[in-house]
């Protein structure tokens, strides 16, 4: 975030030096003022202002915990990626729990793959069957002045998880090993 005041301070905007941040959404924004970073870019799986009824749901049911919690600001609480992956996970957890008839850990991990989930993006997510690595879509998001983002790209649906680089050398051997037992 300091990077971001100091875009700002210098009176930097995005159509002079253009930034893309992979770790900045709705809730790192609203710690500074958005105003001069509007057009600055961020590419996650999920952002608030996505319209859809599965993301109405998932705004709606955080903000009324929000409140009836007695969080501070409540009434300005955001959603934002890590909290859609967690909601995301939580869900396939509790139906691999069902699937299993149980909690034991190796039957869950078990359930886990393949599990699928329409996720607040609005977008089927799925557990991929052998790695648990999860699919889901891609949107880049353009800094709004009142810190949300205006999805200006996205994935047409879920991608497929790589979870080896193939520009590392040595991890060619480990594209069909399983991570997970």
């Amino acid at each position: 975030m300091p990077f971001y005041k100091e875009l700002g301070n210098a009176g930097l905007k995005a159509t002079d030096v253009p930034v893309v941040a992979f770790s900045v959404g709705e809730e790192e924004l609203r710690g500074v003022d958005t105003k001069p970073l509007v057009g600055h870019l961020a590419s996650w799986n999920y952002f608030m202002s996505l319209k859809n009824p599965e993301n109405t749901k998932f705004v709606n049911l955080y903000k009324a915990w929000a409140k009836k919690a007695k969080l501070p600001n409540a009434d300005k609480v955001v959603t934002n990626d890590p909290m859609e992956a967690t909601y995301i996970g939580i869900h396939m957890w509790a139906q691999a729990v069902e699937k299993a008839k149980s909690t034991d850990t190796d039957k869950v991990i078990a359930a886990m793959a393949g599990q699928t989930f329409k996720a607040p993006s609005g977008i089927m997510s799925k557990m991929d069957e052998k790695n648990h690595h999860l699919h889901k879509s891609v949107f880049i998001g353009e800094v709004k002045a009142d810190g949300q983002f205006n999805v200006v790209w996205k994935t047409p649906g879920p991608v497929k998880a790589q979870p080896w680089s193939p520009f590392i050398a040595g991890n060619d051997k480990k594209k069909d090993e399983p991570e997970m037992k």
